[in-house]
């Protein structure tokens, strides 16, 4: 994964894109009123003809379960993870539920719903949820991302490698404000993207109606409401409750190296990009400042306790540091230049992605763009204004860019003037009261992280095209190995979750796929029992069984038919109410379906080398994976008191090889 290779035809392709500098600053020589930079093929990544927000206002709103089939559900996902007679006591208070509470309740939700007509129904809840939470985001809440460097050695250098991701970022961010970013649209046949006659016939329906056409190509548009909290937004601490802040005027970004703040103008008064060699100049000089480690690094603040942050915050306010916090929150996005060199040591990646020392971090921004020395590039983002599918996009378009039409190039750096008038170091007014605070929580985050595992796996045995010859999901195989994984570790089914987002509809956010089902315990207690009778015939029969469920579950989940969120909106209501807790709520099964000991998404892209977050229980694993087609992989983390990640990453070695030995069998 971490090989960078070169092509045969490098030099080639050398050539051609010198070539094309060479015309492009020729053109740009030619348009005597007008510079290059200021022309649209530069200052936008692309110009859709189809409006971004074409298809959200025809989005069909996210549908509310019918109580009996969540009900059903519910009781479904309980089965392997109860015994008999906790089984009976949890039917009976969700037998009473459906007759007592529940009722009332749902019908509360339905009212809720209809008179919020723009929105759906687990938008306000869920917001609620994450800005409530007291924990710290880091490790608890923000995931990364990180890409596979350029084939191109020359384009990974760290200067390169910032200059290209802050111009590509822009012209995303262009493009999705003036509205000309190409719509997410999610199609059965690929090839429909390019279809004319679909583009048109979309373009032309009434906006109330553009979503249905676009289905009759089996195209499905997604949500993209939380595209526009990417950029000049910030999370802020705030007791009890946090905040989600944008100030759209915001014209520059704030990079940050060894813990001190640099505040960069990217953007001109006439909203235009400034040229490649005006940013890479500017972050040329931060690189060559030859300023120590921080030693009163305020970003560790944003890992703290969210009430301590936000008494600190208010704070550091008072003490003169209002105009600095002012200028992090407009920034269009936060970038973090580390001065470590990755190599080859994957696990290394891992940690300085997720959390690194806390001190050149900002974890409150909605994204830290983060590139190390050595020139990898990925992504911390803050979880509560959305999720992975805006996020995967707006990298997996910046990657691209960088790519494929990098606007810095290497034999640039040589030409760029000394100075950077653009650049203006922000310096925290620091007293004792705040020195003690960071001092301490500085002390906390390193002892926090001290107490995390990373651990990850690479199975190149097969991937997702020969689970589609076995005839089984690669989902459905990924999720058996993690739980047979357990069970060659612990022996034991477990609460288990997967992300799976209901994008395709009407801000829609996440249904939680409950793949711990009565088929996969029963496949996993038959391959890692010892006397089992069963063939391996049978044993494969098995295996197909847990796909089919697997994937009926998905077709629900990614429908809006999960019974997770339903449950969370019904319970968000009755507290509300401040009425008596409904003993379906009450019961130990709720709670304990709830505490996720795997809680797993995937983050798969080609694009992407590695991906992951946080366990989201103490006594847990997070695992964040990928299925490309020829193998498979994923990142595990855990706490190590109560955990032990090596050893279940070498049972989840284990689990694959198992399953594929079954899968490869012939009769």
């Amino acid at each position: 994964m971490f090989s960078i290779v070169l092509k045969n035809n490098y030099l080639k392709k050398e050539l051609i894109n010198r070539g094309k500098k060479q015309l492009i600053l020729s053109a740009s020589r030619s348009t005597s009123a007008k510079q290059y930079h200021y022309l649209d093929e530069y200052q936008y990544l692309e110009k859709s003809k189809t409006p971004t927000m074409h298809f959200q206002s025809s989005l069909p709103r996210l549908p509310i379960p019918e109580l009996k089939d969540t009900c059903r559900r519910y009781l479904n996902a309980q089965k392997p993870l109860l015994s008999n007679e906790e089984l009976n006591k949890t039917a009976i208070y969700v037998d009473e539920f459906l007759t007592k509470d529940g009722i009332e309740l749902h019908e509360e939700l339905l009212k809720i719903d209809k008179q919020n007509f723009h929105t759906s129904y687990i938008s306000g809840p869920w917001f609620d949820m994450y800005l409530r939470d007291r924990k710290p985001i880091p490790i608890n809440y923000n995931p990364f991302l990180v890409l596979e460097p350029t084939s191109d050695p020359n384009y990974n250098t760290q200067l390169v490698k910032a200059t290209n991701l802050v111009i590509s970022s822009l012209r995303f961010m262009k493009s999705l404000k003036e509205n000309v970013l190409r719509p997410e649209v999610f199609y059965l046949n690929p090839e429909t993207s390019n279809n004319k006659l679909y583009h048109m016939v979309t373009r032309l329906l009434p906006s109330q109606y553009n979503c249905y056409g676009s289905y009759l190509f089996k195209a499905y548009p997604l949500d993209m409401s939380q595209y526009h909290h990417l950029f000049n937004t910030t999370r802020l601490p705030k007791t009890t409750k946090d905040e989600i802040y944008q100030d759209i005027s915001g014209k520059h970004i704030i990079v940050m190296r060894n813990g001190h703040f640099y505040c960069l103008d990217v953007i001109d008064e006439n909203g235009y990009i400034h040229e490649p060699k005006t940013i890479a100049a500017c972050l040329k000089s931060i690189l060559e400042n030859k300023v120590t480690n921080n030693e009163s690094p305020t970003g560790i603040l944003t890992t703290s306790e969210r009430n301590i942050w936000a008494d600190t915050r208010t704070y550091l306010s008072q003490i003169g540091n209002q105009e600095i916090l002012q200028k992090i929150d407009s920034a269009i996005f936060m970038m973090a230049l580390d001065d470590i060199n990755i190599g080859t040591n994957y696990n290394k990646l891992i940690e300085t992605y997720l959390h690194a020392d806390g001190t050149n971090r900002w974890f409150d921004k909605s994204f830290s763009l983060i590139v190390t020395q050595d020139g990898y590039a990925g992504i911390n983002f803050e979880h509560s204004w959305g999720d992975g599918v805006a996020v995967l996009r707006f990298l997996k378009d910046v990657n691209d860019d960088i790519t494929k039409r990098p606007k810095f190039h290497p034999d640039d750096v040589n030409h760029l003037e000394n100075g950077a008038p653009n650049v203006k170091k922000l310096e925290f007014v620091i007293d004792n009261k705040v020195q003690d605070i960071i001092r301490a929580e500085k002390k906390r985050f390193k002892t926090w992280t001290k107490e995390l595992s990373i651990d990850h796996m690479i199975f190149n045995e097969f991937g997702k095209t020969q689970c589609k010859q076995f005839g089984v999901s690669p989902d459905a195989i990924m999720q058996l190995a993690f739980q047979l994984a357990l069970y060659y570790q612990k022996n034991c089914a477990v609460p288990t979750y997967e992300s799976c987002s209901t994008s395709a509809f009407k801000h829609g956010r996440t249904e939680t796929l409950r793949s711990c089902t009565m088929e996969t315990k029963t496949t996993c207690e038959a391959i890692v029992r010892k006397n089992s009778n069963l063939s391996m015939s049978e044993l494969k029969e098995l295996i197909m069984n847990c796909s089919k469920v697997h994937n009926k579950l998905t077709k629900e989940a990614v429908m809006g038919q999960g019974f997770d969120r339903h449950l969370f909106a019904l319970k968000h209501i009755s507290e509300r109410s401040n009425a008596r807790k409904p003993a379906i709520f009450a019961d130990p099964a709720y709670e304990n379906i709830n505490h996720n000991i795997l809680s797993t998404s995937t983050l798969s892209d080609p694009a992407i080398c590695a991906g992951g977050f946080g366990p989201a229980v103490n006594n847990g694993y997070g695992i964040g994976y990928m299925i490309q087609d020829e193998r498979l992989g994923a990142v595990v983390t855990c706490y190590k008191n109560n955990c032990n990640v090596n050893e279940y990453v070498n049972c989840l070695k284990q689990a694959f090889e198992s399953i594929h030995q079954i899968m490869v069998h012939k009769k």
